[in-house]
């Protein structure tokens, strides 16, 4: 089984001006399910590691029963980050530079999710992101054809 990985950025209106929130999302390749790993204004080394320790916890994590994870050359994705996913027993393939070809159902997705749901709305406040990400999440899994696939009705939501 293989996953791959992306971030994508989206503009909050906070009391400080507008906010650039991170959202960090994995993707299983054979079924097309998403699992949103976490939003945040800062993406520090700490919160990926709790995000990765997340993603490979053996109740919940997005990588169990994962072979392969794919991950850009993000410099979020720490040395660290990576040797806690791999001790997760998921070997982590990252990719070379300046190919988001090589990553293209995460692409797609980000395409997708900017399209039909962040580049349409104004948010005011995290709250605000999580909800509108959390009935995409739900309309992505239940609703949306999925190419390829048929149509949905798989998966978990946020």
């Amino acid at each position: 089984m293989l996953a791959a990985s992306d971030f994508f950025s989206v503009e909050v209106w906070t009391p400080r001006g507008l906010v650039t929130h991170y959202v960090l999302f994995v993707i299983s390749i054979a079924d097309r399910v998403v699992h949103v790993a976490g939003i945040t204004a800062r993406p520090d080394e700490a919160w990926m590691l709790q995000i990765g320790r997340n993603l490979v916890d053996e109740r919940i994590g997005a990588l169990v029963g994962k072979r392969y994870f794919i991950i850009d050359r993000d410099t979020k994705y720490s040395k660290r980050f990576r040797e806690l996913v791999e001790e997760g027993g998921t070997e982590v393939i990252r990719l070379p530079p300046l190919s988001p070809n090589l990553n293209a159902h995460a692409e797609r997705f980000v395409r997708s999710i900017k399209e039909e749901c962040s580049g349409k709305t104004i948010f005011i406040g995290q709250a605000s992101l999580r909800r509108s990400i959390r009935a995409y999440m739900t309309h992505f899994h239940e609703e949306r054809n999925h190419q390829g696939l048929g149509t949905g009705g798989f998966g978990q939501s946020l």
